[in-house]
C-alpha cells in the first residue's frame, strides 16, 4: 500500500507562484522531514516484519487501537487510501487475530474495528519504540519543546482538514484516560 495514493492537500501545486521566483524553497527543512518520517517509521520496521507486516499494517493497527469500534469507512478516510487498498492489509490483520470486525448494533451493515488484546499489545510496542525517539528529541530541545512541535506540526497539516484531526487525536486521548491499557514490551 502507498503511503498516500490521493492527493490530500489543496496547497499550491506544481508550478503555481507559491513565493517568489527567486526564492529558494526551505530544503533543509523538507529534507529533514523526510529523514525524521524515515527514521521515525524505522523503529518499529523490525518488530512487524516478525510478523509478515508493513508500515501500512501499523498504521491500521495504529488508528484501530486507539478509535476501538472505528468503521471502515471512517478508517480510509483517515488514511486517504483506497478500499481496495485496506481490504488486504485488513483481512490478514484479521486472519491472524490482531484485529476484530463487528457488526454495527444499529446497522449491521456498519463494519466495526476493534484491536484484540493481541494487536493492542502489539500497537502499544510499536508506539513505545516511537515514543522512545520521540521522548529523546523533546528533551534534547528542551522546555516547551512539546507544544512547539504539536503547533508545528498541526500548522503543517491541510487548513481544512485541520480540526478533524484534532478531534480525532482528542477522541482517542479522552478514551484511553478512561480505559486501561496493556504495558508495552520492549
Amino acid at each position: 500500500m502507498a503511503d498516500i495514493n490521493v492527493r490530500a492537500s489543496r496547497g499550491p501545486s506544481v508550478g503555481e507562484d507559491s513565493a517568489p521566483p527567486d526564492a529558494e524553497p526551505v530544503w533543509d527543512l523538507i529534507e529533514l522531514l523526510f529523514f525524521a518520517y524515515r527514521d521515525f517509521v524505522s523503529d518499529p520496521d523490525g518488530v512487524l516484519e516478525t510478523y509478515g507486516f508493513g508500515r501500512a499494517h501499523h498504521r491500521v493497527l495504529h488508528f484501530v487501537n486507539r478509535n476501538p469500534g472505528m468503521k471502515v469507512a471512517e478508517l480510509l478516510d483517515i488514511l486517504k487510501i483506497t478500499k481496495q487498498s485496506l481490504g488486504r492489509v485488513l483481512k490478514q490483520l484479521i486472519d491472524e487475530g490482531f484485529i476484530e470486525q463487528k457488526e454495527g448494533a444499529i446497522d449491521r451493515r456498519q463494519r466495526l474495528l476493534f484491536a484484540t488484546p493481541k494487536g493492542a499489545q502489539l500497537a502499544y510496542s510499536l508506539a513505545g519504540l516511537q515514543e522512545a525517539r520521540l521522548g529523546r528529541a523533546l528533551a534534547e530541545v528542551g522546555p516547551g519543546a512539546h507544544d512547539a512541535a504539536r503547533r508545528f506540526l498541526t500548522a503543517v497539516l491541510d487548513h481544512d482538514g485541520r480540526d478533524d484531526v484534532l478531534r480525532l487525536i482528542e477522541r482517542a486521548e479522552r478514551f484511553r484516560r478512561d480505559q486501561p491499557h496493556p504495558e508495552p514490551q520492549r
